[in-house]
């Protein structure tokens, strides 16, 4: 993988601004909807290092069992990983084997990039409908976690699934903004 961050005095990566109106308004919609996301999940994080602290301290000092503050951090957890996926992906930041796009001429590593963002949409738009339906089971019928806590499951599956959602939307938007002839223009440094 790389990006060019690691390579020194590498050129800064571009960013694809769409040329079509339709496209830059829900580009700027989706980014504002991932920063307001992103900013949740980090407090979230934040909130989550809190709880587990509070448990840790709990256990040593109270000899008390805390079971409410595992599965709370684990959805936490859930909830800003999938959440901030979208976010990611409009960065370019998510693990990417970019051996062929040294070797490939530009004209084919441009199908290259349009294609690995299609399949991955639709993949993630599968993944989402899925989770989607798992929220769907575990609303109508109730379902909770095992523990004696026992919080109810579509809170972690809706977090899945709307991340999931996020995360297909800003695909198929890189997707529709390569088609349709996006320019690249260099990253502030």
């Amino acid at each position: 993988m790389s990006h060019g961050f690691e390579l020194e005095g590498a050129a800064t990566p571009g960013v694809l601004v769409p040329r079509n109106a339709a496209l830059a308004f829900c580009g700027a919609a989706l980014d504002g909807l991932n920063r307001l996301v992103l900013r949740l999940s980090m407090l979230a994080l934040v909130l989550t290092a809190c709880v587990l602290t509070y448990s840790v301290l709990t256990r040593y000092f109270l000899k008390s069992s805390t079971d409410w503050q595992d599965e709370a951090s684990v959805f936490m957890l859930v909830g800003a990983t999938f959440m901030t996926t979208a976010y990611v992906q409009s960065l370019r930041g998510h693990v990417g084997i970019e051996a062929l796009a040294t070797l490939l001429p530009t004209g084919v590593n441009r199908v290259r990039l349009v294609l690995v963002d299609a399949v991955s949409a639709l993949f993630c738009s599968f993944y989402a409908w899925k989770s989607w339906a798992l929220f769907h089971e575990a609303w109508s019928e109730g379902q909770t976690t095992s523990s004696s806590f026992a919080p109810p499951l579509w809170i972690p599956y809706s977090l899945m699934a709307a991340g999931m959602s996020l995360l297909a939307l800003q695909l198929f938007l890189q997707t529709a903004v390569r088609l349709s002839g996006g320019e690249v223009q260099k990253a502030a440094a």
